[in-house]
C-alpha cells in the first residue's frame, strides 16, 4: 500500500505566497509523476500542476506556480507565490506509481487527503 500525506494549507491574504508538501511512502518501486489537483467548492477537479519527466501548469497558475520533486524523500513541493482569492480550494497531491507484486509491475493512481487553501481578499 502506499500513502500520500500532505501539509503547508492555511489562509494566507491576496499576494501572499504558501508551500504545499506531499511526501509518499510505503511499498514503492518507482514514481512516474506527482501532480497537484484542486477543487473549489461548486466546481471539478481540475489539473494544477503535472511533474513527471517534464512539468506542465495549468494556464492560471504559469508564473505564479512552481511544482518541484525531490526523488530521494518521495516529495513533491507546490511553491505558490502572488496568491488570488480565486485560488481557494481544497489542494489534493496525486502520484502515479509503481508497485511489484509477485516479480510484476503494476501501475496505480495514489490520493492525498487534501489540504485547504484560503486566500483571502
Amino acid at each position: 500500500q502506499v500513502q500520500l500525506v500532505e501539509s503547508g494549507g492555511g489562509l494566507v491574504q491576496a499576494g501572499g505566497s504558501l508551500r504545499l508538501s506531499c511526501a509518499a511512502s510505503g511499498s514503492i518501486f518507482s514514481i512516474k509523476s506527482m501532480n497537484w489537483y484542486r477543487q473549489a467548492p461548486g466546481k471539478q477537479r481540475e489539473l494544477v500542476a503535472a511533474s513527471g519527466s517534464r512539468t506542465s501548469y495549468a494556464d492560471s497558475v504559469k508564473g505564479r506556480f512552481t511544482s518541484s520533486r525531490d526523488d530521494a524523500q518521495n516529495t513533491v513541493y507546490l511553491q505558490m507565490n502572488t496568491l488570488k482569492p480565486e485560488d481557494t480550494a481544497v489542494y489534493y497531491c496525486n502520484a502515479v506509481v509503481t508497485v511489484v507484486r509477485n516479480t510484476m509491475r503494476y501501475d496505480y493512481s495514489y490520493w492525498g487527503q487534501g489540504t485547504q487553501v484560503t486566500v483571502s481578499s
